[in-house]
């Protein structure tokens, strides 16, 4: 333990641009997604706040998702451009933490959060007639702040570990964002009793809202069959499958991450997995849920009419 650094020395982050052309390439594409990302999150969240016919636990719920994509991709994205722009790939030891740390929450948030949207489909197209009565505005309050303070809690026990523990090796984190399990390879010390509850949290918090989510939409589509309406089973599956895809992008990556041991991970792997999680879902996301349904795109050209009509 004598050659362990000291924890106020910063960290470096290798990234994930190579120094190339291809990597000037993949800089200028992750940026694009970036602010289509912010654009689509911040319009959804405008145009269901401003548009009271999408006053409905459903685009509450929405909004909130859009909300914490937001956050999330911005958590991670400007500084990595930062770092590949000005060739400073150094983080402090405490912007690493704050930086793990609302990456975990929101993440975290985001996975609860997907599965009380699938819950909401679930019981609007299962069982319409208590629908208003088991799906109320105090329901999603309590949903959305269950799934902020159960990713915040879960979030707290592993960032804090995290900045507890002695680091002995070499600071560079071979990754493109403080990722705890990527931040452990440098530990002094071994963190098996650490990755067997990073294997619990991904279970409560990935795998078993994902399960449930496939189950949910498994009933959904049960109950589509059995519906007379051609037109009406095309969309319903179209919309379904849409949604799973989407789910299966930000679920499938990063449980697939996390569950597995140490010495079966690979950097390279690890970061080409957590590109679809941390920057293609939250630029997916709006766009999904908001291209296949019909009361958004109303909303959404009314807005624009009224904006075209002020204009003129």
């Amino acid at each position: 333990m004598e050659n362990c650094n000291q924890t106020s020395t910063d960290f470096i982050l290798l990234g994930l641009f190579p120094s190339s052309r291809f990597g000037l390439f993949l800089f200028i594409l992750i940026v694009l997604i970036f602010l289509l990302a912010l654009f689509g999150s911040l319009s959804m969240i405008l145009l269901i706040f401003l548009n009271i016919h999408l006053h409905k636990p459903m685009y509450f719920l929405l909004s909130q998702l859009s909300l914490i994509d937001l956050n999330y991709i911005s958590t991670i994205v400007p500084k990595m451009a930062y770092n590949y722009l000005f060739g400073n790939k150094s983080i402090s030891f405490i912007g690493c933490g704050v930086q793990s740390f609302f990456f975990l929450t929101l993440a975290g948030a985001e996975a609860l959060l997907l599965a009380s949207m699938a819950y909401d489909r679930y019981v609007a197209i299962c069982f319409p007639l208590h629908y208003s009565i088991k799906i109320t505005r105090r329901v999603c309050v309590l949903m959305i702040i269950g799934s902020w303070i159960m990713g915040s809690i879960n979030s707290c026990a592993h960032t804090t570990y995290a900045l507890h523990i002695p680091y002995c090796r070499s600071r560079a984190i071979n990754h493109f964002f403080c990722d705890v399990p990527a931040m452990l390879t440098l530990a002094c010390i071994d963190t098996w009793v650490y990755e067997y509850t990073v294997f619990v949290s991904t279970t409560l918090f990935l795998l078993c809202p994902f399960i449930g989510i496939v189950c949910s939409y498994g009933r959904v589509l049960r109950v589509v069959h059995h519906m007379n309406s051609a037109e009406g089973k095309k969309k319903a599956y179209s919309t379904c499958s849409t949604h799973l895809t989407v789910v299966t992008f930000y679920y499938a990556p990063f449980v697939y991450t996390y569950l597995r041991p140490r010495y079966l991970r690979s950097p390279t792997e690890d970061k080409v997995l957590a590109v679809f999680y941390t920057i293609l879902t939250p630029v997916l996301n709006p766009v999904i849920y908001s291209l296949k349904n019909k009361e958004v795109m109303e909303a959404l050209r009314r807005a624009i009419q009224r904006i075209c009509s002020v204009k003129m």
